[in-house]
């Protein structure tokens, strides 16, 4: 089984080389985001099915950081929450007072720790390895810069902070929009905010920020104006507006979320899949995908999915935490929920629902069908209308089909149950003991016919009524 997950699509991924000198990771998570009207932390905010600020975290994890610190204020808890099972550090900005204020929080996280700093935001989720590691090299270029800052050129710059920098990329400053003059708001060259700043340096610096300003806050990009105070240069290097979109509304967070898509989309499709409406498909960040992959119109990945060669999902189809065999056919209008195991050639068809089930090689399940907490054998054939009776309000049990079963239409299996390999079980049957292999099971009442009584029932109730 051939998969490919791509958690960032947008470049490619950058090798996951040991760095030359150590890496320390600063994710500033401190803003209150109330633009989101929303209960949930704004970096908690999902893109592809996951937290963007775990995004980031992903793509930081590639540069082996020896350190990894989130800066966190209000909603401390839902992000020290998020974070804590993957052994991050945070630190708390109890106060408002601008970037530099804010990374300023993390020297106590930092102790010690000897190296480069590559300071990120939270809500900045999509900056890939690859760009983060230009920005270390940068750092360590021959020229040691003091600072290096991530720049790029909008299509609007509007409110942007500007980059003034030389055609070769030394940087004289970067001045806030709402200190700029004319002239330097007509700089499209714009600060995203991010930095690789060494240790040594970085909270030196720090301790010389001021606030007078426009805003009155401590910002981060004043070092770059305080180390050529110091008669050191720093750097800019470049990258595209979609890699450093930030997200602050609800408006902004689908953008992103857009943006994400069609470069996954792009992905799956140069990895070998085919997807007949590809602005219709919605991935995950971790779905898998196998060559020869046909994926139809409006197909949903959610958290979990794997794809193996030469499968098919039909159009309107959800698919979850499963898995999908070599050559299996899903859908359309199939919901694939967790733990559901399709092997190799199985077919699960319109309005059916598989839940911690496996459906086992070659076997059919091909409409209007529950199938849950069961395992279905290779070759089995299940019936229109067949269910799988699971759960009895309390608990749930499991459901056994052989090999090369067949189950008629509209037949209920009660669990705990096992059909027998090669048993049929007869239409419209209530099974709620075990069949044995290779016998008939038939769980219905004798069909009774009384000649004329339709007719004679029609003729009573058309005289009452006119009556």
């Amino acid at each position: 089984m051939t998969t490919h997950s791509n958690d960032q699509p947008f470049s490619a991924q950058s090798s996951a080389r040991i760095p030359a000198h150590p890496i320390a990771v600063v994710i500033l998570a401190a803003g209150k985001g109330t633009r989101m009207k929303s209960d949930l932390h704004k970096v908690l905010h999902p893109i592809a099915g996951r937290p963007m600020l775990l995004h980031l975290v992903a793509s930081a994890a590639a540069l082996h950081p020896a350190k990894t610190v989130v800066v966190t204020g209000a909603g401390r808890e839902q992000v020290e929450k998020a974070v804590a099972p993957l052994g991050i550090a945070t630190a708390l900005q109890a106060e408002q007072l601008g970037t530099g204020h804010a990374v300023a929080q993390a020297r106590e996280a930092l102790a010690g720790f000897d190296g480069d700093v590559l300071i990120l935001y939270g809500d900045v989720p999509l900056v890939t390895a690859a760009t983060m590691q230009r920005m270390i090299d940068r750092l360590e270029g021959d020229d040691t810069p003091a600072v290096v800052v991530l720049g790029f050129r909008p299509a609007n710059p509007g409110a942007y902070g500007r980059v003034i920098a030389d055609a070769a990329g030394r940087m004289d400053r970067i001045v806030e929009y709402k200190d700029a003059s004319e002239a330097e708001r007509a700089v499209t060259l714009c600060n995203s905010g991010l930095m690789a700043v060494r240790s040594t340096d970085l909270f030196a610096l720090l301790d010389r920020l001021g606030n007078d300003n426009a805003a009155g806050e401590y910002y981060l990009t004043d070092i770059v104006g305080l180390a050529g105070a110091d008669g050191r240069s720093s750097a800019v290097i470049e990258t595209g507006a979609d890699e450093v979109a930030g997200v602050n509304s609800r408006g902004e967070l689908a953008g992103v979320e857009a943006s994400w898509q069609a470069a996954r989309r792009a992905q799956a499709m140069a990895d070998g899949a085919t997807l007949i409406a590809p602005d219709t498909v919605w991935f995950s960040h971790d779905t898998q995908l196998g060559r020869d992959v046909v994926i139809e119109p409006n197909v949903v990945f959610g958290p979990g999915a794997r794809i193996a060669d030469g499968a098919t999902i039909h159009a309107f189809s959800h698919v979850e935490g499963a898995s999908v065999g070599m050559g299996a056919n899903v859908g359309p209008f199939a919901r694939l929920r967790p733990g559901a195991d399709l092997r190799a050639d199985a077919k699960v068809g319109n309005f059916v629902e598989v839940k911690k089930a496996i459906i086992g090689e070659g076997a059919k399940v091909s409409h209007l069908t529950y199938i849950g907490d069961a395992d279905i054998g290779s070759g089995a054939n299940i019936g229109a209308g067949t269910i799988t009776c699971n759960y009895d309000g309390y608990f749930k049990y499991r459901t056994v089909v052989g090999e090369g079963a067949f189950i008629g239409s509209n037949s209920a299996l009660v669990a705990p149950v096992t059909i027998g390999a090669g048993a049929i079980v007869a239409a419209g049957s209530v099974v709620t003991q075990d069949v044995e292999t290779d016998a008939l099971a038939l769980v219905r009442p004798s069909q009774i016919a009384k000649p004329g009584w339709a007719k004679r029932f029609r003729e009573r109730m058309l005289a009452r009524k006119r009556s």
